[in-house]
């Protein structure tokens, strides 16, 4: 692990490879650890950088308003540091939307978006009672037992077809949640709307979803696409939510693909 402070918070990231900056946002409840199979096989072509966002892995926490907008402004300044020449930027869930915000606030620091898994913020992509119940799921969850928290939210994650190795490090990696972090993260995403910043977006954009995905729906996918100009989505067969980790060979094939300009 490695760490910088930035907007008075500790942030720890892991980075590998050389070459084209590329910059990696996980999804909530987890951390750095998740990017493990891209780190690993796309660093031959790629200076490959995983962060921790604040209230994650090894990051220190956030104030619990922190906000999106927070969230993003600490991204910045976390590219910066680091000197990141305009990098690719992939987001999974939680972690597209923080993409999504960083391009609304500093369009010049962005070369593409990969948005996995997406939601236009929960308030772009749900209905507001869906909106509401997952709010108060979380902010319950934040003070069970770990194992507790695990039971709930892996089912909704992976298909029943996926390797148990694959969901026990997803496991491990959930049961260091902060609950602040966690409380921080859900409280941004609840609020976040991110529609209007769509048609702004300039940039390459590939959109990736796992067909099978039970928590960001199909519709929000559809949308997306409709709504960034010149963008293209794929769809990973007889996937669920966490793409990344359950089919890292299609996830990294159509990401090197896509970031070779093909």
């Amino acid at each position: 692990m490695l760490r910088v402070e930035v907007e008075g918070l500790s942030v720890a990231y892991r980075r590998a490879g050389d070459g084209a900056p590329l910059v990696l946002l996980h999804g909530g409840l987890s951390d750095s650890r998740e990017w493990r199979r891209q780190l690993e096989e796309l660093s031959n072509e790629f200076d490959v950088v995983a962060w921790d966002a604040p209230g994650c892995g090894g990051s220190s926490d956030p104030s619990e308003t922190l906000g999106l907008d927070g969230y993003a402004d600490c991204l910045a300044g976390f590219i910066t540091v680091l000197g990141l020449e305009r990098p690719h930027v992939v987001g999974l869930s939680f972690g597209a939307g923080l993409a999504l915000e960083l391009y609304r606030r500093q369009p010049p620091l962005v070369a593409s978006l990969v948005l996995a898994s997406a939601y236009a913020g929960w308030a772009g992509s749900l209905p507001p009672e869906v909106v509401e119940e997952r709010l108060r799921d979380v902010r319950r969850q934040a003070d069970l037992p770990p194992e507790e928290v695990v039971a709930e939210w892996l089912p909704a994650l992976f298909t029943s077809s996926v390797p148990s190795d694959v969901v026990e490090e997803a496991a491990a990696i959930m049961r260091d949640f902060h609950p602040a972090g966690m409380r921080a993260m859900a409280n941004a995403f609840a609020r976040a709307d991110l529609r209007d910043v769509l048609p702004q977006i300039e940039v390459p954009t590939l959109l990736l979803y796992g067909d099978a995905d039970e928590r960001s729906p199909r519709d929000a996918a559809v949308e997306l696409r409709a709504a960034i100009p010149n963008s293209r989505l794929v769809w990973l067969e007889h996937v669920g939510h966490q793409i990344n980790m359950e089919d890292p060979e299609r996830f990294n094939a159509e990401l090197r693909q896509f970031l070779r300009g093909k």
